[in-house]
């Protein structure tokens, strides 16, 4: 391969990296993100089930409490917590899973390309040292 083909493919494994790795830190802190309303909606199901069935309960809306009976807002809780565990486990097997493999076929590309071309990782490094 000539050095300016070498060049070009760099720059396009380059692009493509950071295009992954960009959109599996997406995942990842959507992720973290429905973990935090999983463990919300469980913290709010256990304080609940240790009230007395005849409690008043109260429902936040924005700034407003609004009276609600303690087994709706159980079902509700227990609603957001089984939507956020399916929520995780499809952002884990499709999201996550993909993106780890697009990353490591990268990383394939750009091991496989810098031996080619001695001369290309030579100039990576002394780019990257600087």
């Amino acid at each position: 391969m000539s050095d300016e083909a070498n060049r070009t493919a760099f720059m396009e494994i380059k692009g493509r990296m950071i295009e992954t790795t960009g959109k599996l830190k997406q995942v990842h802190n959507q992720m973290r993100n429905k973990e935090g309303e999983n463990k919300c909606a469980y913290l709010t199901l256990e304080e609940l089930r240790q009230l007395p069935d005849d409690t008043n309960t109260y429902k936040s809306i924005g700034r407003t409490f609004v009276l609600e009976p303690k087994s709706i807002l159980m079902n509700e809780q227990e609603q957001k917590f089984k939507d956020s565990e399916t929520a995780i486990a499809a952002l884990q097997h499709t999201s996550n899973e993909y993106l780890e493999k697009q990353k490591a076929e990268v990383e394939n590309n750009l091991t496989e390309l810098l031996p080619q071309d001695p001369g290309l990782a030579q100039q990576i490094m002394s780019v990257t040292v600087m």
